[in-house]
């Protein structure tokens, strides 16, 4: 059966279920989805007035149930990928829905917001956004002058989203509970209401906005003073990552008031990125789908999203505003939630070294005992290479030798103590930048108003470690929801294209990943599919020590992370995002 949530106490806790509903004699069963059970007991279900055979729907199995288990929603068709992933992140606990009382409280806060707090007006500084054409939040703008030699001023204005959640109240609590918006193919579980989330909160352009700005100055790479205070904008344009690309490939006109500011945003940015890879911050090269359905819910297309220069100049203008509110905090023993990446473990280095110099891919220098500062070093001079690498070898084994530097790696998390980020070479770093969404993001606005005289308490301390592990938790959570989401939309997308033609079964893909059953392989435009070792027929197959080679015990043959392997689509099994190969 898919796995049931529960919500509130174990004594009155009611437990839901989602599963496709079916007819078993004179009555309604509940057959298992999300997980495959041959054979085991089918609960009988009072499917209400609504709920008919075969269709997908959640069920409340306890608390203030009597009787037979109950049908309480009805999602949809188990061959309809929308209707799929919103049962999905139904049966991965996700609320789908706002108590009455929080979106209630939500628009009361944005009719009673204190509009008497001392604001900058900087409504006449021309303003922008940029987000994926397909953002509906916008929790951050930029503006930005050229001061001439290499010098720039630089403003990031944040969503004041402190403004409106106040601490204790319905929406904060619904918000912490929470922790994380989740966004999965054609929809999103926000972190806060829509009437914020997409409202007041929103930093659309031609509408004043609440925010917190962090103003800074800027001599090449080098922050020469900064300053905090909440502010009152108004964006001028809304642009997007492409627009902004072809604005900078020459295709596009720049407009005015935004011309020049885009301008001296992009030089600031360029700088600070030099500067980073100068320290040797971890180069991982990544590229996310973005996914299309009709309007039937039927999942009809995805574009592999690249990092182009248009990201990189917001992520390290992002990152920078977070290093310096980070930076303000630590210096003034301001409680907080700090983003900590801690250095990795001497013996991940080395494994590392091992499994690349086990596929040729060059490797740096390294001393013969490796300490815990000098591992840190070398993964990130690895990762460079990593991605020189499969540069010099026309994009082949992006995906398997980048997954094989990440899991070399802690996982980044939240702290109430300053330990830095190693990923990022950064002395002091938090999440600040996106509070609409996240809600360590809110503790450090809070933070930091507290510590500029912004109007707010300063979070209490003995709370923090639960912050810290709650929210680490939630982010996770919602990281395996959108994994899976993204399985499940790829998975439909290739039944999709086998069903009328446009996909072949047989493929050229490349292995991205081994495990002793078998071997992950990726292939087409984005998919991936795992081949059973028990489909290579005709030899015992051996996974090496360092996890990146099979090898054929009889006929020598080896199957190696990078190599080309042609496969053949033997299933598909798209509600569960799973697809199974065979050798071609």
């Amino acid at each position: 059966m898919s796995r049931a949530r529960t919500v509130g106490s174990s004594l009155t806790a009611e437990a839901f279920t989602v599963g496709v509903l079916a007819k078993r004699g004179r009555f309604a069963v509940l057959e298992p989805f999300f997980e495959r059970r041959p054979g085991g007991r089918r609960p009988i279900v009072d499917p209400g007035r609504n709920a008919r055979p075969g269709q997908l729907v959640l069920v409340r199995t306890g608390g203030r149930v009597k009787g037979h288990a109950k049908v309480v929603r009805v999602i949809g068709r188990p061959d309809v990928a929308r209707d799929v992933l919103e049962a999905l992140m139904l049966d991965r606990g996700l609320r789908r829905s706002f108590p009455a009382g929080v979106d209630t409280a939500a628009r009361e806060a944005v009719q009673a917001v204190d509009d008497t707090v001392a604001r900058r007006d900087l409504r006449d500084l021309p303003t922008f956004t940029i987000d994926p054409s397909t953002a509906k939040d916008f929790d951050d703008a930029i503006s930005a002058e050229e001061l001439g030699d290499a010098h720039w001023r630089v403003w990031v204005h944040i969503a004041d989203v402190s403004a409106y959640v106040r601490p204790g109240s319905p929406v904060d609590r619904e918000a912490y509970r929470r922790g994380t918006s989740v966004y999965v193919p054609g929809a999103v579980e926000p972190m806060l209401p829509d009437v914020l989330s997409n409202g007041a909160c929103s930093l659309v352009p031609g509408e004043d906005r609440l925010a917190v700005t962090v103003e800074l100055e800027l001599a090449g790479a080098a922050v020469t003073r900064a300053a905090f205070f909440r502010s009152r904008i108004r964006s001028d344009a809304r642009l997007d990552y492409e627009q902004v690309d072809r604005i900078f490939a020459g295709t596009e006109r720049a407009q005015e008031p935004w011309a020049l500011p885009l301008a001296a945003a992009r030089g600031a940015s360029a700088a600070l990125r030099e500067r980073r890879e100068a320290l040797g911050a971890l180069a991982v090269e990544s590229a996310e789908p973005a996914f299309a359905l009709d309007a039937q819910g039927h999942m009809v297309g995805a574009e592999r999203q690249e990092q182009t220069e248009s990201h990189t100049l917001i992520e390290h203008l992002m990152i920078a505003a977070n290093e310096a509110v980070a930076r303000l905090l630590s210096d003034r023993g301001i409680p907080t939630l700090y983003r900590i990446h801690e250095r990795p473990e001497p013996v991940a280095a080395e494994r590392l070294l091992e499994q690349l110099e086990s596929l040729g891919v060059p490797t740096p220098p390294a001393p013969e005992h490796i300490g815990p500062r000098e591992a840190g070093e070398i993964i990130a001079a690895a990762s460079v290479l990593v991605a020189a690498e499969v540069r010099r070898r026309g994009g082949a084994g992006r995906l398997g030798l980048t997954s094989l530097v990440l899991r070399s790696l802690k996982q980044a998390r939240y702290a109430p103590e300053n330990k830095g980020h190693a990923g990022l070479h950064s002395e002091a770093y938090c999440h600040f930048t996106s509070p609409i969404r996240r809600y360590p993001d809110l503790v450090c606005h809070r933070a930091l108003l507290s510590a500029v005289g912004g109007g707010e308490e300063a979070p209490r301390a003995t709370r923090l470690d639960e912050a810290a592990e709650w929210t680490s938790g939630r982010e996770r959570d919602a990281m395996s929801i959108e994994r899976a989401a993204d399985d499940v939309a790829q998975a439909f997308l290739l039944e999709r294209g086998l069903f009328d033609g446009s996909i072949d079964r047989d493929q050229e893909g490349e292995v991205v990943g081994l495990i002793g059953a078998g071997v992950f392989v990726a292939f087409g435009d984005g998919f991936e599919g795992f081949l059973p070792v028990r489909r290579l027929r005709g030899d015992w197959w051996e996974l090496n020590e360092a996890g990146t080679q099979l090898q054929g015990e009889e006929s020598g043959r080896t199957i190696r992370i990078g190599d080309a392997l042609a496969v053949h689509v033997r299933s598909v099994d798209a509600p569960r995002g799973r697809v199974e190969l065979d050798i071609a």
